[in-house]
């Protein structure tokens, strides 16, 4: 017997346009797609496409013009959906130490201090920060404060984790790098993520799905599923079937 699988996040006819003194100006149109539990989704598109658009929707931040975005009753008791949101840029409380900026959404909960640092401490160590809990925010790399960054959203547990262009400011290396260890975090948690990039390849090594993105107004020009087997390793990149889909990729962007 077949057995239904809910959605985390079902969206269905969205569109988003932004006031301006020429009637408006559209960043999405008539955009449906949903995402399953544990799916790891992706989205590139042409800058100005609407995907950080999109992702603030999605995590409560603008109410968009037309259309809905549903969310399952994933947690007990049927409160809503926990969704954290990571963003380019680390953005941690510079008074706060790498521990303590992990541990900021357990104590927003009204977890005591001494589990929440607990509970922090573990994750440093998930994410390879051992020896730096009491590190400033302004003394770590790019890299290392992302890790805090997104440390700190996966310590609620949160239904849906939604990523935008989290290693868009790193180096080349560095950036492989992330995403590498972001794969491997990923693959032992499961979460369910929406992420925005504007790499193919990074968008190919994570996911389970790719959706193109029109230029404005982002619409959805190809949803494409990534059949790589998984777990995945860096050497998947140089792979043939890795290649065929990159070329699908690169094909549907430039007909945009």
């Amino acid at each position: 017997m077949n057995v239904s699988i809910e959605p985390v996040v079902q969206v269905r006819n969205l569109s988003m346009t932004y006031p301006d003194h020429n009637g408006g100006l559209e960043a999405l149109h008539d955009i449906s797609f949903s995402v399953a539990p544990q799916e790891f989704v992706c989205v590139v598109g042409p800058s100005g496409s609407g995907k950080t658009t999109l992702l603030r929707i999605l995590a409560g931040l603008l109410r968009p013009s037309r259309g809905e975005v549903r969310f399952s009753a994933c947690s007990p008791g049927g409160s809503e959906a926990c969704i954290s949101l990571v963003f380019q840029q680390a953005n941690l409380m510079p008074w706060r130490t790498a521990l303590d900026n992990i541990a900021l959404p357990l104590e927003l909960k009204g977890i005591k201090l001494e589990k929440a640092r607990a509970l922090a401490q573990d994750w440093m160590a998930l994410v390879g920060l051992q020896g730096f809990e009491n590190a400033w925010p302004g003394d770590l790399s790019g890299g290392m404060a992302q890790r805090v960054a997104i440390a700190r959203a996966l310590i609620q547990d949160p239904d849906l984790l939604l990523l935008d262009e989290p290693f868009g400011s790193l180096d080349a290396l560095t950036r492989e790098r992330m995403a590498d260890e972001l794969l491997n975090l990923w693959q032992a948690r499961r979460t369910t993520v929406i992420m925005v990039t504007h790499s193919i390849s990074e968008a190919l090594l994570l996911s389970d799905r790719v959706l193109v993105f029109t230029p404005r107004p982002g619409q959805v020009a190809l949803d494409l599923p990534v059949e790589l087997p998984r777990p995945r390793l860096e050497e998947i990149r140089y792979t043939s079937i890795f290649g065929e889909l990159a070329k699908k990729l690169k094909a549907a962007i430039a007909l945009t």
